[in-house]
């Protein structure tokens, strides 16, 4: 028996070392939202957005939140051929924006103030006009789907990751920036995506062009 578990290790070792770097990489650690090298963080990757205990409940589907959340009000898309009612970002859209719009510094979190923003010109900052952004925090279903004409039914498209558009993306049936961007970095594809989008992939998931 130990011959055989020695020889199972060894395959484990070597199938390791054969894996690509893009495998070994598909997670949080050496991406852009691992923060462990800063000081601020106490060298940790998770603590800047969760936390085990005493968790930020305000924010619905919030996953034990640590970060300070944004209060900022923010200027939404708008176009003629939108079919989708939008409103105030929420849920995980909220919580993405608490960094991203500027308004809450990056190492704000665990209830103490940081001082460390993302401002205008750098990477990642959005702001709080979304007016040119993609819309978030809307109903994405059957019913706006054939209403809409272009896009493709979240109820039966399937995505490439194993399921449905509503399934594998959508969070309680809407769109949100979590919707396509993988925070955790499970997919490894840049811009942090779950769906890789060379020629639109992503785009043409939802999307009927």
């Amino acid at each position: 028996m130990k011959k055989y578990a020695l020889l199972f290790g060894l395959v484990i070792a070597v199938s390791t070392l054969l894996t690509p770097e893009r495998q070994t990489h598909a997670e949080i650690t050496g991406s852009l939202h691992d923060f462990s090298g800063e000081t601020w963080s106490s060298s940790q990757i998770c603590l800047p957005c969760h936390t085990p205990h005493g968790a930020d409940t305000t924010v619905p589907d919030a996953p034990l939140w640590n970060h300070t959340v944004s209060t900022a009000n923010y200027t939404l898309y708008s176009s003629p051929t939108l079919n989708a009612t939008l409103s105030q970002p929420t849920g995980h859209s909220k919580l993405c924006l608490s960094c991203h719009d500027g308004t809450i510094a990056i190492d704000s979190f665990g209830g103490n103030n940081g001082s460390r923003f993302l401002s205008q010109g750098n990477f990642g900052h959005i702001g709080t006009d979304l007016s040119d952004d993609h819309p978030v925090s809307f109903t994405f279903n059957s019913a706006l789907a054939n209403a809409d004409g272009g896009l493709h039914d979240p109820q039966t498209r399937t995505t490439g990751l194993g399921g449905t558009i509503d399934e594998d993306l959508l969070i309680n049936g809407r769109l949100e920036c979590s919707s396509c961007h993988d925070v955790h970095n499970a997919q490894n594809n840049l811009g942090m995506l779950w769906i890789d989008n060379t020629s639109s992939a992503l785009c043409l998931t939802c999307h009927d062009k």
